[in-house]
């Protein structure tokens, strides 16, 4: 692999959701060169922190109470610093090995790039004849539609530059957010490159895919985003803000996963329910850890332009609670 130079740096963002059984699988094979872990948790109500803090000590938490793959993602591009963001799954669906292939493509001129399942080298453990035929039907619309050539669409394993986040202005909140991500970076006019992947089966758990539900949001984004057709109104965006919250470190006496915290209002966590690792052996104890809460600020978008045509929501003061990772 092409090595970094000194000042690039690299931040992976892993949306998860009750993911205990195989986040550790998906941490212990990221390069050593990342430079930044982001780990946005959707209210877990399992051990999934516990797990990630324990091998990536320098962790960056988000807890994201509004669920939904494209909340948390949107979450995870606020709190990243580096240069370029690389999106994983916490599932180990995508390949932490292949993070260097998307790193290459990135450094030879890409402005965005995406994986493929069907490029030679590419493939999927874990497709349905429903997800495939779907995913084959998505790809000719919007070559269509677009005027591109892409071979997959509806596949989550993407990199860019964090530079071009402001020119995408993201809204999804659901599975979406991968179709969404990808026709803004078309209509921004931003060079896209497709890098083969190998989609893996889930290492424990059940998806919290629909495909006939998400399908039908993907569809609807499709036609939604197309160009040349402007918005007949108003769109909404929500601004994520990032705020920085004391919380017990995972695993000690008062912790709580972060699908429970939102629900505490002072229960104790012995009341709780909640029967995790911690309560069945003693851990050490742990200084108080931060993590950064996600708050959604609602701000109106003009209409989208045509492609090619930046679109960005106007600039607005930030909440001065807030700490400075904001992003759209």
């Amino acid at each position: 692999m092409q090595r970094l130079t000194p000042t690039t740096t690299v931040s992976v963002v892993i949306p998860a959701l009750n993911e205990a059984k195989a986040i550790g699988w998906v941490l212990e094979r990221i390069p050593e060169w990342v430079t930044e872990v982001i780990l946005v948790d959707g209210r877990s109500a399992d051990a999934t922190e516990i797990v990630a803090r324990d091998l990536v000590p320098n962790l960056v938490v988000v807890h994201q109470p509004q669920l939904g793959k494209g909340a948390a993602l949107r979450a995870g591009f606020a709190a990243a610093r580096g240069d370029l963001i690389v999106m994983l799954d916490a599932d180990g669906s995508t390949n932490p090995a292949e993070i260097g292939r998307f790193v290459r493509a990135l450094q030879a001129g890409a402005d965005f790039v995406k994986g493929s399942r069907h490029l030679p080298g590419g493939g999927s453990e874990d497709f349905t004849r429903l997800r495939r035929g779907g995913n084959q039907a998505f790809v000719r619309l919007v070559n269509l539609l677009y005027g591109c050539d892409f071979t997959d669409l509806c596949y989550g394993y993407c990199a860019f530059w964090r530079r071009s986040l402001p020119l995408l202005a993201l809204a999804a909140d659901g599975f979406e957010i991968e179709s969404e991500l990808v026709l803004r970076v078309v209509k921004a006019g931003l060079k896209v490159a497709e890098v083969s992947s190998v989609e893996l089966v889930r290492r424990a758990g059940a998806s919290n895919l629909n495909a006939v539900r998400d399908g039908c949001r993907v569809l609807r984004t499709i036609i939604a985003e197309r160009p040349p057709r402007l918005r007949s109104r108003v769109a909404t965006q929500a601004r994520i803000q990032l705020l920085p919250v004391s919380s017990p470190a995972p695993g000690s006496p008062g912790w709580l996963p972060a699908g429970l915290e939102s629900d505490r209002r002072g229960v104790d966590r012995f009341d709780s329910g909640y029967t995790g690792p911690e309560r069945r052996r003693p851990r050490r104890p742990r200084p108080a850890v931060t993590v950064y809460r996600a708050v959604a600020q609602p701000i109106a978008l003009g209409p989208v332009p045509e492609r090619g045509a930046v679109w960005a929501p106007e600039p607005t003061a930030p909440d001065p609670a807030a700490v400075s990772r904001v992003a759209t």
